[in-house]
Formats: C-alpha cells, structure tokens, sequence
C-alpha cells in the first residue's frame, strides 16, 4: 500500500486568523512540494467538530500535527485516539511582536499537545519555525522520509541465506526481533538451497545474466571460464529467489560453502543484486542488511557494506573495506568495477575498485548494545577521491568529528564490525526514524 501522510491544523478561531491563514496556505504549499499525494483539508480545523470531520475516514502512515493557533490537549487527543502511527509536531512562530495582539500563540498549543503526547506516551518529533524558514522545512522533509522508511520496513521480506560464520553472531537475527522492533518478516533458507538451484541450470539458461553482468563488470574474460559460468548460475538463482518470494534485501553466507562446496565466491552476485535495488550483505550479517535497506531508501542509491579497516589521522579519515561485493555503480569512472580473485581464496570473480568521491556520506549500523536492545550508529562525512586501498572494494570516509575519536569511542563502545556507508547526508533522517522504531541513536 502506498505511504499515506496527512496535514491537520489544529486551532480555535480566536485569534488572529488571517494570519493563521496565511500561514495554513504557506504550510500546505511546502507540503504539496514534498509530495502531491499529502492529505490536506480544506481549511483550517478550528473545532474539534471540524477535526473529526477530516479525520474519521483517514487511515495514516504518518500526521503532521500544526497548531495553526493555540489548541488545547483535547486536540490531540482526538488525533491519537483515532491514529496509531509516528506524529510531528509542528509550531508555528508568532508573526508579529508589536506590542500588541497575539496572533496565534501557536507556542503554548505545542506545550499543550506535547503534555498529552507524553500522557499516551508517544513518541514524536518536534518542529519549530514557519513553513518559509529552511530549518524547519529540512527536519519536516526528514521526518516524511523517515516515516516513509518505517512504512516500508512494516512491509519488508528480509532474506538470511544460510548462518552465520563462528566469530560472527553479530549479523544473526531473530525473526520475533525484526517483526516487533521494524515490522519486518525475516524469511531464512539454506545456502546450499541456491547452491543446488544454481548447479541446476545449463550454459544456455544463463547467457541472459552472463550479457547482463558483462555491461556491469569489466575483464570478466580474465577469469577462468568455469568460474565465471558458475557465477552466471549463482546470479539467476539469486536474483529468481528474490524476485519469487517478494524479498526486498537479503544477507548471504559466503565463506567458505561457496568457495569450498560451490568452488565459486557470490561476491559479485551481492554486488549486482545491491544495484538491481535489493540490498545484500555477505557473511550472513542480516542487521547489516537492515541497515543497507534503510540507507538506501533514505537516500535512493546503493550503499556500501564493509569492515573499517584503516584511519588516517592526519586526513582525518577512516577507510571502509570489504572483499569484493559492492554495488558496480559506486565505483570510480576511471576503473569500473574491475572482475578479480578473492584476495585470500585466490578464487574469482570478485570485484576490485575505489568508489567514487561523494560530497556527503553517512556511516550507519542497525545494531545492539551489551544488554541486547538495538541502537542505531550514525556518523556523517564526505567521500573523499581515493583509489582502490586494498584487494578487494574500499571507501575512504573524511568525517566530520575527529576520525580517531570515533575509533576510540565506537569501538569502547563495543560496536558490530561491519558498517554502512550511505550516499548522502541522512543523519536527520535517522535520528527521528530511529525515536519512530525506539531504538537509541548515537552520533559519532
């Protein structure tokens, strides 16, 4: 079902309601500009008759709550009674300090709906400013996507093929976990389920995923032929599993069954898969997963998933690495996504590039702390020009904080250590997704 959000002005008509009209048409405006499909009444909802009368045949992903003017807690009320869904609150600033009248007095309304939200004991994200001021329209736009995102999570299939490695029980999932704290259905099968359905198909049911995987990687033909026609395999059985069963990402075990009892890394197939819009995380890390899904809904574009494995102090950076799976499109123009060997099986094709310099990046987790209640890292910085650091896929990250003390404090902090590196800036985002799932955010 599509993401349905709506605009409910509240207020009461003893004020000054021409300015309260100026700002009501300002207001819905801005919100048509971030999506033509918000719902917005007609007018202004100065009764609590008039809000039931906009409200009782709404169902909401999402509502914007605006005290157009002052309104007391008996508004809200109505809004929470009706609507079980993530809220922002919205207050307008006074228009006019003249020593006069008060036009809207919007502010004491947001203390009234505030008291009354924590009485249902609610989470909500919190808007000051008017709808022409740019700080408020940025955290209003995060907020939207950020409910969009917990929307898509409540109807996401997440896929965990196969276990995790020994030393590595930090990706393994609960089913019971993901559906009470995201919504989501976690789906687990073997890897040797798309290892046999792989093994199954001849030379010519694959040359459609061979073509296609030749116009994403370059020098395929320097692998060994057997290899490359394997991976063929691995990528239509991948890609019909996930087209099949409805699933939206997916994290995958990967060493050693497929080096070892497959004779064939699935790292590229993560990697096309991951550009094909279905986020896939390797060593069965399915809170990496997660993670990749919600940095790609945020931002639209494939992400990075890897170990960080290298910091500069004096550049102020942090190097994220991983053997060989990312997404073809991130890799730098002057290479693409070149086919290799894993650097320690020897075993092709993987993929061996630098990704490209992006001016804004965020690095996130879905994770869980000492006690096993989920958290969520965020920490901002720039993707900065590099070449290819190691065998395999890098990044290099300049952050915004001090580099080594976000080494300091992460790791005493005992985080997973795979990470996501997300094409843009989405810190805002997260934060108000995360108060929507409540789950702790912690900025680095």
């Amino acid at each position: 079902m599509s993401f349905r959000f709506a605009y409910i002005p509240i207020g009461v008509p003893t004020f000054h309601l021409e300015s309260a009209q100026k700002e009501f048409d300002k207001s819905v405006a801005f919100l048509r500009s971030l999506d033509e499909n918000v719902i917005v009444p007609s007018e202004m909802l100065l009764s609590l008759d008039k809000l039931n009368a906009f409200t009782q045949s709404l169902q909401l992903d999402f509502a914007i709550v605006q005290n157009v003017t002052f309104a007391n807690g008996a508004y809200i009320a109505e809004v929470l009674r009706r609507f079980d869904c993530p809220v922002l609150l919205w207050t307008l600033r006074e228009p006019v300090i003249d020593g006069t009248r008060l036009r809207l007095n919007s502010l004491t309304g947001a203390y009234s709906a505030a008291n009354m939200l924590h009485a249902f004991g609610r989470p909500f994200t919190y808007v000051f400013g008017s709808p022409d001021e740019d700080s408020a329209r940025k955290k209003i736009a995060a907020a939207v996507n950020a409910a969009r995102v917990r929307k898509e999570l409540k109807s996401l299939r997440l896929l965990q093929v196969g276990h995790t490695p020994q030393g590595f029980g930090f990706g393994r999932a609960m089913d019971a976990e993901v559906m009470t704290v995201f919504g989501s259905e976690l789906l687990s099968i073997e890897a040797r389920e798309l290892i046999n359905a792989a093994k199954a198909f001849s030379d010519d049911d694959i040359n459609e995923y061979l073509a296609d995987a030749g116009t994403r990687i370059r020098s395929l033909q320097d692998i060994e032929e057997k290899n490359v026609l394997d991976f063929a395999r691995l990528y239509r059985a991948y890609d019909e599993y996930v087209k099949k069963n409805g699933i939206g990402a997916l994290s995958s075990r990967c060493w050693p069954d497929f080096f070892v009892d497959f004779g064939t890394p699935v790292c590229a197939v993560l990697a096309i898969l991951n550009d094909l819009g279905v986020p896939a995380a390797c060593e069965a890390d399915t809170y990496g997963a997660l993670t990749m899904f919600i940095g790609q809904k945020l931002t639209g574009s494939p992400v990075f998933f890897g170990d960080p494995v290298s910091m500069n102090e004096a550049e102020n950076t942090l190097t994220f690495w991983h053997c060989g799976m990312a997404p073809c499109s991130l890799a730098r123009d002057d290479t693409g996504a070149v086919a290799g060997r894993h650097c320690n099986r020897h075993i092709g094709p993987t993929l061996e590039f630098g990704c490209k310099a992006e001016k804004n990046v965020t690095v996130c987790r879905v994770g869980k702390d000492a006690f096993g209640k989920f958290r969520l890292f965020i920490c901002s910085g720039e993707a900065l020009d590099k070449p290819q650091q190691f065998y395999g896929t890098s990044i290099v990250v300049k952050t915004k904080s001090d580099a080594a003390a976000v080494v300091d404090r992460s790791v005493s902090d005992g985080w997973e250590p795979h990470f996501v590196v997300a094409m843009g800036d989405i810190a805002a985002e997260l934060h108000i997704l995360a108060d929507m799932l409540g789950i702790e955010a912690v900025e680095y």
